[in-house]
C-alpha cells in the first residue's frame, strides 16, 4: 500500500490541475473539400480536454436537417465567442460565411486563442485578414509521403517531446504561400521538398502572436492513423507511437495558446 501511495502522489504530481477548464469552440465547417478524418479529429480533441483536463469543447458541426451554414455559424458571432477562451478550425475550408469577420478578428486580439488544424489554412483565401492572423495559406499538395520533420524549438509545449526530428511514416504534406519565416515562430519545418527533395525552408508548423492573442498552427491532420491512437484503427500505416506524439504536439499547442503552458524566456 506504502508504495502504491506514493504512485499515486507521482502521478498527481505530473498531471497538471486546472481550477477552471477553458472553453474551447471546434469549428469543423466547410464548403470546399471536406475531409474524411474531420470526426476523428473531434474525437480526440473531445479525449484531449477531457483527460489533460485544460479545456472543454463545444462544436460549430456541417449544417443538419435544414438548417443553413449562417444558422451554424452563429456561433462565431463577437457575442456568442465570449463564452469561449480560444477557437480551433479543425480541417475547416472554403469561404465560410461567419457573421462578423472584423468582430472574429478583434476577438482574437484581444487575448484569445486560435488553434488552426491541417486544413484551416484552406479556408478564407479571398480574406487577407486572416491569412495574415494564420501566417500562411495553403498552396498545393502532392502525394502523402514519409517525412522526417526538424524541430525548431524543442521547448515549445507543443514540441518539447520531440528530439531533434520527428519521423512520420505517411502523411499529406502542404505547401504554403504568403508565408515569412519572420513573421511567426516556427516549430516543425522540413529543410527538402517533400515531393522532389529540392533543398529548401518548407514550414509544417508555427506559432505567433496576434495582437494580445497566440496562434498556433499545424499542417498535419490529413490522416485517421496519424490523429487517432487506436491499435484497431484498419490500414494503419503510422505507428500508435506516432499518433501519440502527433495528439501531444495538438495538446502542447492548445495548453500554450490558451496561455496554459508558457515557453521557456531562455529558449
Amino acid at each position: 500500500m506504502k508504495h502504491l501511495s506514493i504512485l499515486i502522489v507521482a502521478a498527481l504530481a505530473a498531471t497538471p490541475l486546472y481550477a477552471t477548464p477553458k472553453n474551447l469552440l471546434v469549428v469543423t465547417t466547410t464548403t470546399g473539400f471536406r475531409h474524411s478524418s474531420i470526426p476523428t479529429l473531434e474525437k480526440v480533441l473531445a479525449q484531449l480536454g477531457k483527460d489533460s483536463g485544460a479545456f472543454t469543447v463545444d462544436y460549430v458541426h456541417q449544417p443538419q436537417g435544414g438548417e443553413s451554414m449562417e444558422q451554424v455559424l452563429k456561433k462565431l458571432s463577437p457575442e456568442s465567442l465570449q463564452k469561449f477562451d480560444g477557437i480551433v478550425f479543425a480541417n475547416t475550408t472554403g469561404q465560410l460565411p461567419i457573421p462578423d469577420p472584423q468582430g472574429l478578428v478583434d476577438w482574437l486580439k484581444a487575448g484569445h486563442a486560435f488553434i488552426g488544424i491541417h486544413s484551416a489554412s484552406d479556408t478564407f483565401h479571398d480574406w487577407p485578414g486572416f491569412i495574415e492572423m494564420l501566417g500562411g495559406e495553403f498552396a498545393g499538395h502532392g502525394a502523402q509521403v514519409g517525412v522526417e520533420c526538424l524541430n525548431q524549438d524543442p521547448k515549445h509545449p507543443a514540441t518539447a517531446h520531440f528530439g531533434k526530428t520527428w519521423k512520420i511514416a505517411l502523411e499529406e504534406i502542404y505547401q504554403f504561400k504568403s508565408y515569412d519565416p519572420a513573421k511567426v515562430h516556427d516549430l516543425l519545418i522540413l529543410d527538402k521538398h517533400p515531393q522532389n527533395q529540392t533543398p529548401g525552408h518548407f514550414p509544417v508548423s508555427w506559432s505567433k502572436s496576434f495582437g494580445t492573442g497566440k496562434v498556433f498552427y499545424t499542417s498535419l491532420g490529413h490522416r485517421e492513423d496519424l490523429i487517432d491512437a487506436d491499435a484497431d484503427l484498419k490500414d494503419r500505416m503510422n505507428p500508435i507511437e506516432t499518433s501519440k506524439a502527433y495528439q501531444q504536439h495538438i495538446l502542447g499547442g492548445i495548453q500554450w495558446a490558451l496561455g496554459l503552458k508558457a515557453t521557456p524566456p531562455d529558449r
